[in-house]
């Protein structure tokens, strides 16, 4: 092994979602003044934004979707954003007095997909509040979410923010390429349960439907619409931005229901309509919008 070799392997990870800065925002949030979880987070996101040319010009790509320039201004906008909304999910997971709260609009929808009994799937992005999902959707609804997640690319970040989401309280379930096959998701659905899914990334391995987003190419993952034909349940896109300090808005959409035997139309018909929400979101929201991979 050479000598830059070996130096490179006792450097810390600097990725943004590395095991290194994940400890680093939650030792300052459990052991900080209530100053620095409300002002050091931008200092921290425009690092990773300075740190990480190649993600910065897919935030830029993003933004152009969105119908925005991807000026130097909006793309630190979109990092400050990321880091404020993981420093509150860390400080509501901390054991302090912080609580997220959150507006929600279009609950009526929600309301409505509810009243089918076959319980709600939330379809969901990597938006504002992503982090602290299950808290924002648990303090407007007493309804048992179940987060879905896939495995992050460093396991010891995952264990570090699971950690935070244990203290929460919540039910989240990391699983590989195929949700389905690993989770009792359709019994929880049964029993009235909101199953919530990330929708608006693909990773390798897993079976998605290619649509448009903004005129480009766009991968809806197969998983949520699946799990809503077996189920029978409606599906709704719920998105969230950030307002201000621990304060939401979220947007629930209407319902999106799938056949339960959908021939290949109905599951790309499905897809257009859940990655046409997501448009409506960006475009309005494009700062909010944290789509760092592809």
């Amino acid at each position: 092994m050479s000598l830059f070799q070996s130096l490179k392997r006792r450097l810390p990870d600097l990725r943004y979602d590395s095991e290194f800065w994940r400890r680093t925002m939650r030792a300052g949030v459990v052991h900080g003044p209530e100053a620095f979880i409300r002002l050091s987070p931008p200092l921290f996101g425009w690092g990773f934004a300075l740190a990480m040319p190649a993600v910065r010009e897919r935030v830029a790509a993003n933004l152009r979707i969105a119908g925005r320039k991807g000026s130097a201004l909006e793309i630190a906008a979109v990092f400050s954003n990321y880091a404020l909304s993981l420093t509150e999910a860390f400080a509501v997971g901390a054991g302090r007095s912080e609580r997220i709260s959150a507006c929600i609009r279009g609950d009526t929808n929600f309301q409505e997909a509810r009243a089918m009994k076959r319980g709600v799937i939330v379809a969901t992005a990597h938006t504002s509040g992503w982090y602290a999902a299950g808290p924002i959707l648990g303090s407007v609804y007493d309804d048992e979410v179940l987060l879905v997640m896939q495995d992050e690319r460093d396991p010891r970040a995952q264990r570090v923010q699971q950690q935070s989401r244990d203290a929460m309280g919540l039910r989240v379930v990391h699983v590989g390429t195929d949700p389905l096959a690993a989770m009792p998701l359709l019994a929880h659905l049964k029993k009235g349960g909101i199953v919530a899914l990330q929708a608006d990334r693909a990773p390798n391995g897993v079976r998605n439907i290619e649509v448009t987003l903004g005129g480009a190419p766009f991968h809806v993952p197969e998983g949520p619409l699946t799990l809503a034909a077996l189920s029978g349940a409606p599906l709704v896109v719920v998105l969230a931005r950030r307002c201000s300090f621990l304060q939401y808005e979220v947007e629930v959409g209407p319902a999106i229901t799938v056949a339960r035997r959908p021939s290949r139309q109905d599951m790309e018909a499905a897809a257009k309509a859940l990655s046409s929400a997501i448009e409506s979101f960006v475009r309005r929201h494009p700062t909010d919008w944290f789509h760092f991979e592809r």
